[in-house]
């Protein structure tokens, strides 16, 4: 009988029944032809089968060499092992970023919950407390008006007594009609009556019984009712868009803008403001200014920046620590805007959006970090540093602090590490590694040391603040949740710590334990407001100075963040600032200040009267940064353009 050709849809069970051949290791065989070894392969029936197969059934349909068709299997699936396993590291970086920022959100749940609390508790307190006092002040005045109406009262008893009382002896004597009872009468009670009788008494009531409370309690209520607001976006960088003039040109010395409109995770425009975002405008070998970043309340914000210098710069724009789509934008800064053109381009993502940075001084930099002795007759003593990653190297140095042990400390920002020298400037040591879990640097900013030696770290992309022991061993951490951009850090005579947070606007002091002792500031040109602080000084009193950045000035304020005093103004003149950043303060109670945007070191006195300069003409300073005393009496400041450090003689 001849055997029924099967059509390729209609592949035989029996051929996808496949036996090793005993004896033949993996060769495979036939099951419908016992014995036979399946050397080709039917691509109709995605099969392998036999020589007799093909003489039967699969006759008609086209094969290929078993070998062949394993081997083409082999490397295809070897591909979709690699392709898969290629996208293993992307998805464990997002696995960390989102553990990360889950990290971060329960971080910062906790911490607002215990706001909430303290929050609510104080209020409670106060409560309590104007309720003790409202109480004390009815019983102050209750006893104040009861004490005349009392008084009033028992002066008309008594007269009323007496009255009674001579009365009655009196009318006794009259009725007795004993001649001698009278006149000893008249004579004992008669003058007496008469006093009584004329005796001008407080007939009128001396006070009155009003005694009323006022409480705007429906006022009030309404407050609570709207007390607190839980503030959040959901904007994710990877949908925020940048858009603007600031991207397409910029001219040196002109005012750039650029817009960012958040969007959500499905490309929906946000409406709301107090998203996190940072940016940073900066030349390849780092950041050298921070920009002013303006919320306008509706899900767009403005960054406004101007460059002072023409050349290649690089703008970042972050969102919650993520890059905004097309971040960081190239820009191409010109001294004319005849020489601009909208070459701008992005980094990640060709022909999206610009970015851009302030200007790092070129030239002078030394090929070594050892100390050079300056040859002009100026304040400089020597410089330490050059732009790298090694030790005595600098990449974006900002913070500096002086210890009586006579060390000088460094935060090396983009080095991710704390650099340790002596007075005299040769190297001791460094510590540091880059990360975002405890004990780790991410971008530290400010330096200071306590007085138990330990040193204390303002991590601002971290986000805390950091404890190590003075030998670089970590302790402890303080702030997370709390802070949002810690800049400088310094330590009060409580031996609190003073955190000053560039990005909230506000001030925090801290015990070491981490446990808040108070915060004052908020954005603003106010009195107890601040636009971009960065660092901060204690001098003798335990008075607090603060450099406000974007308002070119500096303030004083009590270790209870009482407003004191401010000084400074825009302006390149005497005591004028173009963005004031390093404070230190000397034992006679004088101000240092560093002035970023001018490139200078001021002194005042301590009511903030304009005293001198420091000399810095023979090697010019470029976006100084951080600024402290050394235990010799000298001024040392981070000179952040130029990559080094510089000490300066400073006569107190």
């Amino acid at each position: 009988m001849e055997a029924q050709q099967a059509s390729p849809d209609s592949s035989s069970e029996e051929c996808t029944v496949l036996e090793a051949l005993p004896g033949k290791g993996t060769a495979l065989i036939c099951s419908q032809h016992k014995g036979k070894v399946s050397a080709l392969y039917c691509l109709a029936c995605e099969n392998p089968v036999c020589v007799d197969c093909m003489n039967g059934e699969h006759a008609e349909h086209p094969t290929d060499s078993l070998e062949n068709i394993v081997d083409q299997h082999l490397a295809a699936l070897q591909d979709r092992v690699d392709s898969a396993k290629n996208r293993l590291p992307q998805i464990r970086e997002a696995v960390q970023c989102l553990r990360d920022i889950l990290q971060q959100l329960n971080s910062q749940r906790s911490s607002i919950e215990e706001d909430i609390h303290s929050s609510f508790s104080e209020l409670h307190k106060t409560l309590d407390t104007r309720k003790s006092v409202l109480l004390m002040e009815l019983e102050v005045t209750y006893g104040l008006k009861q004490k005349v109406l009392q008084a009033q009262l028992d002066t008309l008893l008594q007269e009323e007594a007496a009255i009674n009382y001579n009365c009655s002896l009196t009318g006794e004597a009259l009725d007795g009609g004993n001649k001698a009872v009278i006149l000893q009468t008249h004579k004992d009670v008669g003058e007496r009556l008469s006093d009584l009788a004329s005796q001008g008494l407080p007939l009128q009531p001396e006070e009155n019984d009003q005694l009323d409370l006022m409480m705007e309690i429906e006022g009030l209520r309404k407050s609570i009712h709207n007390l607190g607001t839980i503030v959040t976006t959901n904007a994710v960088a990877s949908q925020t868009e940048v858009s603007g003039d600031g991207l397409e040109q910029c001219v040196v010395g002109q005012l750039a803008t650029v817009i960012i409109s958040t969007r959500d995770k499905s490309g929906g425009l946000c409406k709301t403001g107090n998203a996190i975002i940072s940016a940073e405008v900066c030349t390849p070998g780092g950041s050298v200014a921070d920009g002013e970043i303006v919320d306008l309340k509706n899900g767009t914000y403005e960054f406004q920046y101007t460059v002072k210098k023409e050349g290649n710069f690089s703008l970042a724009l972050r969102l919650y620590d993520q890059h905004i789509k097309g971040s960081p934008f190239q820009l191409k800064v010109t001294s004319s805007p005849d020489d601009s053109s909208p070459t701008t381009t992005a980094a990640n993502s060709p022909g999206s959006r610009s970015r851009q940075k302030g200007v790092r001084r070129g030239g002078s930099l030394f090929s070594t970090p050892k100390k050079k002795v300056n040859p002009i007759e100026d304040d400089l003593i020597f410089r330490i540093g050059t732009k790298g990653r090694n030790k005595g190297e600098f990449t974006n140095l900002q913070g500096v602090a002086a210890c009586s042990e006579g060390k000088i400390l460094i935060a090396d920002s983009n080095n991710q590490c704390v650099q340790i020298f002596s007075n005299t400037g040769e190297f001791h040591s460094r510590f540091g590694v880059r990360g975002r879990s405890p004990g780790q640097l991410q971008r530290p900013t400010g330096v200071a040391v306590h007085p138990n030696g330990d040193i204390i770290i303002a991590d601002y992309d971290n986000k805390w603040v950091s404890i190590f022991s003075s030998e670089g061993k970590y302790k402890a951490k303080l702030g997370s949740g709390r802070l949002m951009g810690p800049k400088g850090v310094s330590v009060d005579q409580n031996g609190h710590v003073i955190v000053v947070d560039n990005k909230a606007c506000t001030v925090f002091i801290f015990q070491p334990s981490g446990k808040l002792v108070t915060k004052f500031g908020s954005r603003g040109n106010g009195d107890r407001q601040f636009a971009g602080p960065h660092f901060a000084a204690v001098n003798n009193n335990n008075e607090i100075i603060i450099t406000d950045f974007h308002n070119h000035s500096v303030k004083v304020f009590n270790a209870d963040g009482e407003f004191l005093l401010k000084f400074g103004s825009n302006g390149e003149g005497n005591g004028q600032f173009n963005a004031p950043t390093g404070v230190a303060v000397d034992v006679n109670g004088n101000i240092i200040v560093a002035d970023w945007g001018n490139s200078r070191i001021q002194v005042f006195d301590g009511s903030g009267s304009f005293l001198s300069y420091i000399n810095t003409a023979a090697d010019p300073l470029y976006g100084p940064q951080g600024l402290a005393l050394t235990s010799d009496g000298h001024v040392v400041v981070a000179d952040s353009g130029n990559h080094c450090f510089k000490v300066y003689r400073y006569l107190q």
